[in-house]
């Protein structure tokens, strides 16, 4: 949280002005025993449904706390996150923590772990990166929290893709073209970026891959990146080029 702002929470129950709202013990927690706020401190509490709230602590003690809801900062909807997935093979436990926090900061609309031919993670701990993704849509001043979809073989989900929605493979063979062109011509509509394991794509993933009409093959320039630090590469190249850094922070 920045100096002198308010902190933020993301309250999953209904907000409207001159509600009451009782809050689960883990964010009682951390504004009595963490923030050490007192009745009258100032929080500020969104979702998705309702936009974002200013409200102030009406209670706050070692049963819980409660919030009293006072007026609409922002309406929900308002500079809200495009349609934009990301599509990662998972990586070791601290890494991938890291990577799910920065792609929520850099504002992707769903996260979708995909096992490939050489993924050495066996399991995703989805209750864990979707408590980093909340952290993060608090800290970045987001109104929504990314989707965090059940782990899928990346066969079975190409079999089953949205054919409208862009797939951009990052292809660290190559083959591809240099991404930020390729995303400057990029047309409006929904779009995903899919970046490989460590040891990067099987070659007959790539040649699937190359076969389907929905698919854009890119490059990130002439290193060898890590897993993690190519996602968010293309994620920065992406918001830059095409999505929606080209929007004014307007806070």
């Amino acid at each position: 949280m920045t100096k002198g702002r308010a902190p933020r929470l993301y309250i999953e129950a209904p907000l409207a002005s001159a509600d009451i709202v009782e809050l689960e013990s883990a964010h009682a927690h951390y504004l009595r025993s963490v923030l050490r706020l007192v009745p009258g401190a100032a929080v500020v509490a969104f979702n998705p449904a309702e936009g974002e709230w200013l409200c102030r602590v009406a209670e706050i003690g070692r049963d819980g706390a409660r919030l009293a809801v006072e007026q609409q900062l922002r309406q929900a909807g308002s500079g809200s996150e495009g349609d934009l997935w990301l599509l990662f093979a998972p990586i070791k436990r601290a890494r991938l923590d890291w990577l799910v926090e920065k792609a929520t900061e850099l504002g992707v609309s769903a996260l979708l772990p995909v096992w490939t031919a050489r993924t050495q993670s066996e399991r995703v701990n989805l209750e864990r990166l979707l408590a980093h993704t909340i952290e993060a849509a608090q800290q970045s001043e987001r109104l929504t929290v990314p989707e965090i979809r059940q782990p899928e073989d990346l066969k079975a989900l190409l079999a089953i893709w949205p054919a409208t929605r862009r797939l951009i493979v990052c292809d660290e063979t190559g083959r591809g073209e240099p991404i930020g062109p390729v995303l400057a011509q990029l047309p409006p509509g929904p779009a995903a970026l899919l970046v490989g394991p460590e040891g990067g794509f099987d070659q007959t993933e790539l040649d699937a891959l190359a076969k389907l009409s929905f698919v854009t093959r890119v490059g990130l320039g002439p290193r060898v990146l890590r897993a993690e630090t190519a996602a968010l590469a293309a994620l920065a190249v992406f918001q830059a080029t095409a999505g929606d850094w080209r929007r004014i922070r307007t806070r």
